[in-house]
């Protein structure tokens, strides 16, 4: 049989969409900085409101621009995010006329979907109901991200047309890569504020992914391997896919035990048919389930939700959803994003060992000839495929949290003006959120994957999913996180 191979091809900077994740990502960071030094440089983005008139949805985020329209603003972050996209765009060889126009028509709907989830009647907490004159709300925020994502799923699946012409614009891993760059300086500044809670979540978050890895991964090799028959070739890359982290991590494993280009690249259709499904039910099953310890849910969020884009945004919604209803059912009202950052950091973690993970298999399949269709004999992996399969975006998340980090401990007096500037780069992080949504959608095309006869692929993942993988994952958060909860609003 003839030996096929995945070639390596290193690309070069300019031409990689993880470090221009990073250099986006650090650019609006940097930008952030400005109040520190007494300069608004974001003070103009657009912060989205929950509205019971729509006219005053959409307002700048900073006093000092408040002259100026919520339109206005609004149109400035909308030729922003474009003309910074464009640039990466025009280095990694996009057909740039379409893709300005497709990300154009992206982000208009999209935009459109969170002010609709922001209306008082769906977005309003129990405790703000009064503020708007109303007596009933469905009090889930962030369900614009949801109603982007169900757009985009029926633009997808129902206008294939017009999802071809957007495609060349719906890139949820770089949207969602460059807003964990900058999420990271959230991070760091909250860090400071909450030093020993902070500690806390990244030391457990550590444990319970090497718990993951250690459970997860050698039993869905194993299933995939003796129940359904499945290659070492293809076991591999579907055991990463599964219990890893979706695609980055399929690809990675593909790439180091030199599987077929097109295994990877199947595995990755179907892994996104499923984080849409996660994205759908998960972050609601654990604010019913968990709405008393919060952090275990930003932690299984983490866990479970297999892409970057998928778990990131689960949180988000489940940090919603679970404030309110503690502020519902129990009268605590804690401070926002404690649970994201629960599961970012969980998930940071998780590809930060997917690059020793497709190291350890690299030698596995090089030493012991797994496989002759995917390892050539005598073949070894090099530090410098390594560095290359590593993700960069984890790079730059971890400077801009450490940035603020050391910067406040050592400088308490900027941690007020540090926090300013993080809000407003945050706004801009939760835009490039609701776009990957919306493009996870779009590029989910469940009749296709039906057509291309992938039954059993997908057999696999939710007897492995639902089997054990939520379960494990449930039980591993729990023991690392039980009992923890966020800062109090004001305390």
């Amino acid at each position: 049989m003839e030996v096929s191979q995945v070639t390596f091809e290193k690309k070069p900077v300019l031409k990689n969409e993880d470090w221009w994740a990073v250099i986006l990502g650090l650019f609006v960071f940097a930008l952030g900085l400005g109040p520190i030094f007494g300069v608004d440089c974001l003070g103009w983005v657009t912060k989205q409101k929950v509205w019971i008139e729509i006219s005053k949805s959409i307002a700048p985020i900073s006093e000092g621009y408040a002259g100026i329209s919520g339109i206005y603003s609004a149109f400035l972050m909308y030729l922003f995010m474009l003309g910074i996209t464009t640039v990466g765009a025009f280095f990694m060889k996009f057909r740039l006329g379409k893709y300005i126009i497709g990300f154009s028509i992206i982000y208009w709907l999209t935009f459109a979907c969170m002010i609709i989830g922001n209306s008082a009647y769906i977005g309003a907490t129990p405790d703000k109901r009064a503020d708007f004159g109303i007596t009933w709300s469905l009090g889930l925020g962030e369900m614009g991200l949801v109603f982007a994502m169900i757009i985009g799923l029926i633009i997808g699946n129902f206008f294939q047309g017009f999802a071809r012409f957007l495609e060349e614009a719906a890139k949820p891993e770089w949207f969602i890569k460059i807003g964990i760059v900058i999420l990271g300086a959230a991070i760091g500044i909250k860090t400071v504020e909450a030093a020993g809670l902070a500690s806390t979540v990244i030391v457990r978050g550590l444990c319970a992914v090497v718990e993951a890895y250690l459970i997860y991964w050698p039993l869905v090799y194993f299933i995939s391997r003796k129940y359904f028959k499945f290659t070492p070739e293809w076991s591999a890359p579907l055991a990463s896919g599964i219990s890893i982290c979706g695609v980055s991590a399929a690809i990675a494993t593909g790439g180091a035990i030199r599987s077929r280009p097109h295994i990877p690249a199947i595995l990755a259709a179907v892994i996104i048919v499923f984080v849409a499904l996660e994205l759908l039910f998960l972050p609601w099953l654990a604010a019913t389930l968990l709405y008393s310890e919060p952090m275990v849910a930003g932690s299984w969020m983490g866990l479970a939700v297999k892409s970057d884009g998928g778990a990131v945004a689960s949180g988000a919604i489940t940090d919603s959803l679970i404030r309110a209803k503690a502020a519902s059912e129990l009268g605590i009202h804690w401070e926002k994003d404690w649970i994201l950052t629960t599961t970012t950091v969980t998930k940071v973690f998780i590809d930060i060992f997917i690059g020793v993970w497709a190291f350890i298999l690299a030698i596995i399949w090089s030493v012991f000839k797994v496989d002759r269709c995917s390892a050539k004999a005598g073949s070894k992996i090099s530090a410098a495929e390594i560095w290359d399969r590593f993700p960069k975006f984890v790079i730059g998340f971890a400077l801009t949290m450490l940035v603020l980090l050391v910067w406040g401990l050592n400088d308490p007096s900027i941690v007020s003006d540090a926090k300013n500037g993080a809000n407003q780069a945050n706004v801009i992080r939760t835009m490039f959120f609701a776009l990957c949504f919306f493009s996870i959608g779009l590029v989910t095309n469940v009749r296709k994957l039906w057509n291309a006869g992938m039954g059993r692929i997908v057999s696999v993942y939710a007897v492995c999913l639902f089997g054990f993988i939520l379960w494990i994952g449930l039980l591993i958060s729990w023991l690392f996180y039980h009992g923890i909860t966020p800062p109090v609003v004001g305390g």
